[in-house]
């Protein structure tokens, strides 16, 4: 019999980490972060990292594993999460991964294999002087192929798949290969209107507890304002708040409205993979009683 993995995913801020956490805590799990920007130590806040206190004694993996001043590939996700899957499961205990960045969940259901491509410091340094609009044409027209299923407002995606088309000619087609798991998907969202507003209620908290300061201090450590800006979202704001770019109300307007544009694109990727379960947070007993009967099928 193949192992069993629960893959916990949806749109941000729907409570995927705590609705994870509890069915670990059912079903003797540990947890494997899927999110591209928890991978980095002191990017707390504002990616949304569970803390210590939410984990409540339940192991996870691949959080703060890498410098923010670094790049980190999702060829590198895709080797860390399986060895951290192996492990969970030597302890004979169930993996769940859980996050929101579809693409790293993907390399490891679809056992996807990508091109190892190195960094060129020199193509990346004029590249990231350029904005979305004009990385997404230079793409274009280099591989169309990838522009096709790329997010076009992407800066950190965008010149990685210009990087690795001016290296190999072309952005190959992506390889699926049978896994030797088998998933468990529970898909997490809400209604619009209830998740708006959970959108910015956590973004006012995250601002009120410390993010802006958070962001500070990663630039004091040597995070550039470009590399910040790369990650996008409430990095990206932030810093073009902090070099006095734009206001204070204008980031959090900013905000609301890209973290809504972000929802919607995680939605349409999710939305590709037919075999997830969707569940609204109040369904907590009703996952619990899936989880157990797909675990014993």
């Amino acid at each position: 019999m193949k192992h069993k993995i629960i893959v916990v995913l949806g749109p941000t801020a729907t409570g995927k980490s705590d609705i994870a956490v509890q069915i670990a805590k059912k079903f003797n799990g540990e947890i494997i972060s899927a999110d591209s920007r928890q991978v980095f130590r002191g990017m707390d806040l504002g990616s949304g990292k569970i803390t210590k206190k939410e984990m409540l004694g339940i192991s996870h993996y691949l959080l703060d594993i890498a410098n923010p001043k670094t790049f980190f590939s999702v060829v590198k996700y895709k080797e860390l999460a399986e060895k951290a899957i192996e492990k969970i499961i030597a302890k004979n205990k169930t993996p769940i991964i859980c996050g929101g960045t579809g693409f790293y969940i993907d390399s490891i259901v679809k056992n996807i294999t990508l091109p190892e491509v190195r960094l060129n410091k020199k193509l990346r340094s004029k590249l990231e002087k350029y904005s979305a609009e004009k990385l997404f044409k230079i793409l274009k027209k280099l591989s169309p192929i990838r522009a096709k299923n790329i997010d076009k407002n992407n800066k950190v995606r965008l010149i990685r798949a210009i990087e690795i088309a001016k290296t190999l000619g072309e952005v190959p087609e992506i390889v699926e290969k049978p896994s030797k798991y088998d998933f468990i998907f529970i898909g997490f969202d809400t209604d619009n209107n209830i998740l708006k507003d959970r959108i910015e209620k956590r973004l006012l908290k995250r601002i009120k507890i410390g993010m802006i300061n958070e962001i500070v201090k990663l630039h004091r450590q040597g995070v550039s304002w470009k590399r910040l800006e790369s990650f996008g979202l409430e990095y990206r704001q932030t810093a073009l708040y902090l070099q006095s770019k734009i206001a204070k109300d204008e980031m959090i307007k900013n905000l609301k409205s890209e973290i809504w544009h972000f929802v919607k694109r995680q939605r349409t990727w999710f939305k590709k993979n037919k075999k997830i379960l969707w569940f609204k947070p109040q369904q907590v007993s009703q996952i619990i009683k899936l989880v157990q009967t797909k675990l014993k099928e």
